[in-house]
């Protein structure tokens, strides 16, 4: 008992030294511990895939493997939706939603949740790649001891984020690649306190898989010298990385509400889909599991095909990967962006090899490198991530002009069709997608009850005229809310410039009742309402102050200039970071 006390104490001691440590010694002690636990659940992961992967390739019947992906969408679907009960979307957007308007506050569930689920979808032959539930269970984790050491805000989205980068960096030892990910795509800000604790974890993610599965460039292939034929014909092959990320972004978006309008049930749909995903695997396997054994022949030069069958993996794989997610599969669209983006390396490379024979390229791996970097981009509306992942996955810095010729130009291409990448479109729909320091941002993190003016004067549609000119000379208000003198039941209002023509004859003054001049056709305000949404109904009214109502009744006033002031304030305060 005396030695448990002990430890109890060091432990309490321990958490409050880093409670009330400076903010860059909590942000580094929080990344690292982030970066080990992170790292851990990659590890964990892939060698439960791994294991699982073997039993799946021993599978001799056929009929089997037509009915396993059906049967892993059901069970990743109960565990999700009535087990663990948590089975919005695929995983990433929610942990963007989380940091954008929720503060980096992530549920503790959200740390294991998807990574079974992702277990279970990939290992029984669903199309989906492994990086997204590690994302969400590494913001997750950090989400949650930010909050056991009480970190504000601003340390709960850092940390939130660093665990989507040491994620990203110990499945593809990766460590600039999960920085620039997390960055660009989750956060979407550059500022140093962000930085320090993402590159902490990112790195310590990165030699935490290093130590237990070793210093391993993914996939290897052998080196090649970059022509300048190579790098011309780049730019038709960065249009066609723009037209098959058109359809995945596309593809992915609508499927899911496809299946919902014919399969009201869940399970009905996950065996439905499930059924499909196993048909096709059946005559094509390439399109199974997250696909890197694949991946990793076509680069290495071990794998060739015609031009159709390479088209028809593309668009199967495609097809195969929208209907686990849209279905409810539990994994995220990394791993199937590099099968397409090599496959369509692979493509265009062999197109030109038939019809334009006499034309010197350097060789399939190069194209498929490139691809796989312009699908990324283009997928994920991220240049820099599809740059460097590809990098430092492979190795390729030989082949960086073709890389940053087909990345950046697939994803301006991608950008004229699509505003909002696979991530971010849902998000934005919603309008729960606010970037930092944006108008957005600002007014999402102000409460409308910050805001309630409850000093107007109310006034009740049965005084006259005149018993309101009192009122009118010890008010600093030139309007009125009216109300219902029992209930408070807001009923309008009276602007002072509509009494003048009353005010000054003895006889209206004395006649007219209040509800005879009062506004009835008034936009009200909710304290449910963004301040988006009352910024939107300022600018439709053009009015200044507008009631605020709950339940009909009146609770006070909210005015532009307030809110004005409260941006203001805001806006100072998230410059500060």
């Amino acid at each position: 008992m005396h030695v448990r006390d002990q430890g109890y104490r060091f432990w309490s001691d321990l958490k409050q030294l880093i409670i009330n440590s400076d903010e860059k010694f909590k942000l580094g002690f929080i990344g690292f511990i982030v970066g080990v636990t992170s790292g851990l659940a990659s590890v964990g992961l892939n060698n439960g895939l791994e294991y699982l992967r073997n039993i799946y390739d021993s599978i001799q019947h056929d009929w089997l493997i037509v009915i396993l992906p059906a049967i892993g969408l059901v069970l990743t679907v109960i565990l999700l939706k009535y087990v663990i009960k948590d089975f919005e979307g695929h995983g990433l957007p929610e942990v963007i939603y989380s940091i954008s308007l929720k503060g980096g506050m992530i549920k503790k569930r959200s740390a294991y949740s998807k990574l079974l689920g992702s277990l279970i979808t990939i290992s029984f032959g669903g199309s989906a790649g492994p990086e997204a539930p590690v994302v969400v269970s590494g913001s997750a984790i950090g989400s949650n001891i930010a909050r056991f050491f009480r970190a504000n805000e601003k340390i709960r989205i850092a940390v939130a984020g660093s665990g989507a980068a040491a994620a990203i960096a110990s499945i593809f030892n990766a460590p600039i690649a999960g920085i620039i990910f997390t960055m660009e795509v989750i956060i979407g800000e550059w500022t140093p306190i962000f930085l320090l604790p993402i590159a902490i974890a990112s790195v310590t993610g990165t030699e935490i898989s290093r130590l237990l599965k070793g210093n391993q460039i993914p996939f290897t292939h052998e080196l090649l010298t970059v022509q300048t034929n190579d790098i011309l014909v780049s730019i038709v092959l960065a249009l066609l990385c723009a037209l098959f990320s058109v359809l995945f972004i596309r593809l992915i978006r609508n499927l899911s509400s496809w299946l919902d309008r014919f399969f009201k049930n869940p399970i009905i749909k996950a065996i439905s889909a499930g059924l499909v995903i196993g048909l096709i695997t059946l005559f094509v396997p390439y399109v199974k599991g997250e696909g890197y054994i694949f991946v990793h022949n076509i680069i290495s030069g071990n794998f060739s095909a015609g031009i159709f069958f390479i088209l028809l993996i593309i668009l199967l794989k495609i097809f195969a990967t929208s209907a686990t997610l849209g279905a409810g599969g539990a994994g995220g669209v990394f791993a199937p962006s590099l099968v397409i983006g090599s496959s369509t390396g692979l493509l265009f490379y062999t197109f030109m090899q038939n019809f334009f024979p006499d034309f010197s390229l350097s060789g399939a791996p190069l194209f498929a490198l490139v691809g796989m970097a312009g699908l990324l981009s283009g997928t994920l509306q991220a240049p820099l991530t599809g740059i460097f992942l590809i990098i430092e996955i492979t190795g390729g810095y030989y082949a960086i002009l073709p890389l940053l010729l087909v990345s950046f130009l697939t994803s301006a291409i991608v950008n004229r069709f699509e505003k909002q990448s696979i991530y971010h479109y849902e998000l934005v729909r919603k309008g729960q997608l606010h970037r930092p320091r944006t108008d957005g941002k600002i007014l999402s993190d102000i409460n409308p009850r910050e805001l309630l003016e409850k000093d107007p004067i109310v006034i009740y549609p049965d005084l006259l005229i005149s018993e309101l000119i009192p009122i009118i000379k010890k008010s600093k208000r030139n309007y009125f809310p009216v109300v219902e003198r029992e209930n408070k039941t807001f009923l309008g209002m009276v602007y002072f410039n509509d009494l003048k023509e009353f005010i000054f004859d003895s006889t209206l003054v004395n006649s007219i009742l209040v509800e005879e001049v009062m506004h009835v056709d008034i936009t009200t305000i909710s304290l449910e309402d963004s301040l988006l949404e009352i910024q939107s109904k300022f600018e439709r009214t053009n009015s200044w102050s507008l009631p605020v109502l709950e339940d009909d009744k009146y609770l006070g006033l909210i005015s532009k200039a307030t809110m004005l002031d409260l941006y203001r304030k805001e806006l100072k305060v998230q410059t500060d970071i």
